[in-house]
């Protein structure tokens, strides 16, 4: 019975693990999906009208068209007409608006090519003694120093800043993936850093 009870159990537990992470993929999805297609409603209720289109196929000629647009405007901005126009367009009126440099930079962070304070893993002795700490290197000083952020599991938003000298920051050759994973199970699976620090 208990077998019968162990294997049930594990087994429901072994879907649940493949479906909730799709299903939760596919929520945020259609959720950005729903956010865009109701920013864009007037331009689709005006081609359905007129095209005598169905909705779903109206949504996504609209999208297509502000993606192609976006095209248009990122090859603008890649001529020197483009770039001086842009930075006057943006000195004199977008950086006036609140929030707009705050946005830029979020967006930059995501899609444009700023290196992404995630993107380099280090050991950290934030004591200055043999503890170590998993972190990621946010900046680094002209004296060598690094400012690095140390993440708390099972949470990696949330977590600690610290300012340290150069020889006690330790980068590893460990992706990022793997140093969440690891994070997000409170320490587990940190043997790569470990192993990479040893050989150091």
């Amino acid at each position: 019975m208990r077998k019968l009870k162990s294997f049930i159990l594990t087994t429901l537990l072994g879907g649940v693990t493949v479906i909730l992470p799709v299903a939760i993929l596919a929520f945020v999805f259609g959720w950005i999906f729903n956010l865009v297609t109701g920013m864009i409603q007037p331009f689709t209720d005006m081609i359905v009208a007129k095209g005598q289109m169905r909705e779903i196929a109206a949504d996504l000629t609209v999208i297509t068209i502000i993606l192609a647009v976006c095209f248009v405007i990122g090859l603008l901005i890649r001529t020197q007409l483009g770039k001086f126009l842009f930075h006057i367009i943006e000195n004199k009126l977008l950086k006036v608006a609140p929030g707009y440099t705050l946005v830029k930079e979020t967006v930059l962070q995501i899609f444009g090519n700023k290196k992404s304070p995630f993107s380099s893993v280090a050991l950290a002795q934030i004591f200055c003694n043999e503890t170590l700490a998993t972190c990621f290197i946010t900046d680094e000083h002209e004296d060598g120093s690094f400012s690095v952020f140390v993440p708390t599991g099972p949470n990696p938003t949330s977590g600690n800043i610290f300012h340290l000298k150069g020889k006690y920051v330790h980068p590893v050759n460990v992706s990022v993936e793997e140093t969440m994973r690891s994070i997000i199970s409170c320490g587990a699976g940190s043997s790569s850093l470990i192993k990479f620090y040893n050989k150091i």
